[in-house]
């Protein structure tokens, strides 16, 4: 709480379950990668689009993608206005991302978009700039 009465944005309830969500999907993308990695048969594509990759090219995309959301999930918890704006634009990364994972886990990849589109609101709406003291 800060001085005045009201939450600031560090510790902010959106901002903190906006870190917690960060952890969950950048753990379901770490458990996403290593599948993908470890055996390219788990993932079926449906049907055929322009942007077509590799499995294993998009196992560790998920997974590289994955790690650094953890780390920027921990530095949210932690307080981190820099971990706020690296949240917000992993989210953004991992909306595009999971855009063009679509043919591959189309109801997965429309719920992590979902999940991502309300990490994005919660740590803009959360953040406030109260001037550092002279």
């Amino acid at each position: 709480m800060s001085p005045g009465g009201g939450s600031d944005g560090a510790g902010s309830v959106g901002t903190m379950f906006a870190a917690v969500l960060l952890l969950v999907t950048g753990c379901l993308a770490i458990f996403q990668g290593i599948a993908a990695i470890a055996n390219d048969d788990v993932y079926a594509r449906i049907g055929n689009y322009v942007f077509e990759f590799d499995l294993t090219a998009w196992g560790w995309i998920h997974l590289v993608i994955g790690i650094i959301v953890v780390l920027t999930g921990v530095g949210l918890l932690a307080g981190s206005n820099a971990a706020r704006g690296a949240g917000i634009a992993l989210a953004s990364i991992s909306v595009i991302v999971n855009f063009i994972w679509l043919p591959y886990q189309p109801w997965w990849s429309i719920i992590i978009i979902a999940i991502d589109v309300f990490i994005i609101w919660a740590l803009c709406t959360s953040w406030t700039h109260t001037p550092e003291p002279a």
